[in-house]
């Protein structure tokens, strides 16, 4: 698979809640987006940025890292041939994006996404 971003996602009790530490304190001062349930906070000088996750619309369980890549079915298929459980099936999901969600060996969760154009 070829990476070409990388989101953190942290999970938070309140989006509005934490909006002041990450939007004030670390300068991560655009909303990109805010779909009630996750937001993105970017900083506009540097391009750094975070998302801020309370839960997950759809799959089961929460994924600690968003990796962006142009060819998620490639990427799909990659992860069933090398046999990673696939937590959260390939899907489109009404907001734009198609993902899937992997474990890894070390049990952490990755949200596989490509924006549809």
């Amino acid at each position: 698979m070829r990476v070409e971003r990388l989101t953190t996602n942290l999970r938070v009790a309140d989006l509005e809640s934490a909006r002041s530490f990450y939007a004030d304190f670390l300068g991560l001062s655009t909303e990109e987006f805010n779909l009630g349930w996750v937001a993105r906070h970017t900083s506009p000088e540097t391009g750094a940025h975070v998302q801020l996750v309370t839960e997950d619309a759809t799959a089961p369980e929460f994924s600690v890292v968003s990796v962006h890549t142009a060819d998620v079915e490639a990427a799909y298929a990659e992860a069933q041939a090398l046999g990673y459980e696939i937590v959260h099936p390939l899907t489109n999901e009404e907001w734009g994006v198609r993902r899937f969600f992997v474990r890894a060996p070390d049990g952490n969760v990755f949200n596989v996404v490509q924006h549809r154009r």
